[in-house]
């Protein structure tokens, strides 16, 4: 391809609008264009490195016996309402009506789409396992897009899945799934985590994100310095390394503490560090259906630690999501404002966290207004006769730095990821609402298990960008680099051997099958202008072909991954012609 034929669209300037590095560099380096909020068009160069990426997912998919195929991105409502989705989703779901007043939306994913054509397509065991996958366009209306094609509202997709006659034959196409993904991922020559997730509104049992590890990711993960255990924070185990010592119980007492209702105040007011004492939380409960039902729940946690609302919603009797009571809610039951509340007798269940169910001699509120008590203990009457308890014990706390892993092995670290790629075991959550069966091999009919699968592949290059970048611009890996190898020719109106080696470079590179842009703009072009826009690019090769160094017998090259600069003779450059065509 010649620079002069085609649309080179860089810019010197950083849209003001662009907070992320990702954002900033696919809008200089002309990869995208901004159409409207969260909708972006791929100009000429980011859809070259679209189109290769879509290709490595594409044949790694195909490796595993999958099956591509395309649906509709409109989906009727019908479908939607068979799971509850509909309402489920909030808006989100960008729902519209056709001219006969039919319901629609835009897909934001295609399970129930999926599961209505195998229910209707697959009907015996001898057409099982099956993987079937898509890479389309999804639409989620989300309330704020931002950082670029990260959270867009339009975005591109990879989107399998895989139906079974059992949870076995699910477990090990899963298990190939996770292994296509890191596989995909090492292809990119990315830093990434896998780690255990939560299914969201997608549901079902086990759930992996995989975490491009990058400053700006909006995730934060937590993993092991010395195994393989990684988790998404919200739903992370870790052990703190030193607990509180336990201690004889001391009786207890009444203390008058006006005005002071966060932990941080009673502790410099007692001169106490914040895991002697314990925080009460109070929110909203639910029926065994998960529905509101009026109720409370009392949550208590150490002093120093954060409650994990993911993990305490989980809870069966509280409402998801986690809300917390309000104070006329809390005044009305307890008596007291929210900063006095103690995990005190009455007739609220109570759920303490490990880390407070431990503790000996805590202080707590005593359910009074201007009042704590100091030496606590649980199920000893306090000095006003109520008696500190829980009902039951649960991790409801976010682990922190430092922890020790759950495995045993090492301690906890934390660190930002981009998610781009989760997969999920649905089980039979959208194959039993939809009746999705088939007959086994005895003739019985057998509600089918899911797995889901997906990559978002427009915000996997952003994700990519995030972690290869530098002052001056991308740094891609050659498996999708818009171009290889850049020519570039200085002062080619002067020197008709300039115009000459570079266009003999330029037809070996092209006839080895390597992606190879020369850059033969005009004069009007500094040569500044075209290593800038190269480097800004971030293709990996780069030759420049100008009068001087014809006249010194050699070319500069200059490798875009390290920045170094090297003089080759044009045997030279051609063998390395030769070895960038090997290696692609």
């Amino acid at each position: 391809m010649r620079t002069s034929k085609y649309l080179i669209t860089t810019s010197k300037e950083t849209p003001s609008d662009a907070e992320t590095a990702s954002h900033q560099l696919m809008l200089r380096a002309g990869l995208i264009r901004k159409l409207a909020s969260g909708l972006y068009t791929w100009l000429p160069l980011g859809h070259r490195t679209l189109q290769k990426l879509t290709e490595i997912i594409r044949q790694s998919m195909n490796e595993t016996g999958a099956l591509e195929l395309l649906m509709p991105v409109v989906q009727p409502s019908q479908l939607w309402r068979e799971t509850d989705r509909w309402t489920m989703m909030g808006p989100e779901l960008l729902r519209f009506k056709d001219r006969n007043s039919r319901d629609f939306c835009l897909g934001p994913t295609h399970e129930e789409v999926i599961t209505d054509l195998v229910r209707d397509e697959i009907n015996s065991h001898r057409q099982l396992p099956t993987t079937l996958y898509q890479i389309q366009t999804k639409f989620r209306d989300e309330i704020r897009p931002r950082f670029g094609v990260m959270r867009s509202r339009e975005f591109i997709m990879k989107d399998a899945y895989s139906f079974h006659l059992d949870q076995n034959c699910l477990d090990q196409t899963y298990d190939v799934m996770k292994q296509t993904y890191s596989s995909i991922l090492n292809q990119l020559q990315l830093d990434y985590r896998i780690v255990d997730a939560d299914s969201g509104n997608i549901g079902g049992n086990a759930s992996h994100e995989f975490h491009v590890l990058a400053d700006s990711g909006e995730d934060e993960i937590v993993f092991s310095n010395k195994s393989d255990y990684a988790a998404n924070v919200e739903l992370a185990i870790g052990t703190i390394p030193q607990s509180p010592d336990a201690e004889s119980q001391r009786p207890s007492e009444i203390i008058e503490t006006p005005a002071i209702t966060t932990i941080k105040d009673l502790c410099s007011h007692l001169s106490i560090e914040p895991s002697r004492c314990v925080k009460t939380v109070i929110v909203q409960g639910c029926d065994q259906e998960g529905i509101r039902n009026g109720s409370l729940i009392t949550l208590v946690i150490r002093g120093d630690q954060t409650i994990n609302e993911i993990k305490a919603e989980k809870l069966k009797d509280v409402a998801a999501p986690l809300t917390r009571a309000t104070e006329n809610e809390i005044t009305s039951v307890f008596g007291c404002v929210p900063g006095y509340l103690g995990p005190l007798g009455n007739d609220i269940k109570i759920y303490a966290d490990p880390t407070a169910a431990e503790l000996t001699n805590f202080t707590c509120g005593a359910n009074i207004a201007d009042k704590h008590i100091k030496n606590a203990n649980w199920d000893v009457p306090s000095i006003n006769g109520s008696e500190p308890h829980y009902d039951d014990v649960f991790d409801i706390r976010k682990v922190r730095e430092g922890d020790l892993s759950p495995d045993g092995e090492g301690t906890l670290s934390k660190q930002r990821g981009i998610e781009v790629g989760h997969i999920f075991q649905l089980g039979k959550k959208y194959s039993a609402s939809m009746n999705a069966t088939a007959l086994d091999t005895t003739g019985k009919g057998i509600v089918l298990s899911m797995g889901c699968y997906g990559i978002g592949v427009t915000r996997l290059i952003a994700a990519c960008i995030e972690q290869k970048h530098d002052e001056y611009g991308i740094i891609w890996p050659k498996s999708i680099a818009p171009f290889l190898l850049v020519i570039i020719q200085v002062d080619g109106h002067k020197s008709e051997q300039v115009i000459e080696i570079s266009e003999k470079l330029y037809n070996s590179a092209k006839d080895l099958g390597v992606d190879v842009l020369l850059d033969d703009r005009d004069k009007k072009t500094s040569p500044g202008v075209k290593f800038a826009d190269s480097e800004l690019i971030g293709i990996p090769h780069r030759f420049v072909v100008s009068p001087k160094a014809i006249a010194d017998g050699f070319l500069e090259y200059k490798k875009r991954s390290t920045n170094e600069k090297t003089l080759k003779s044009i045997t030279e450059c051609l063998q390395l012609i030769n070895e960038i065509a090997e290696q692609k």
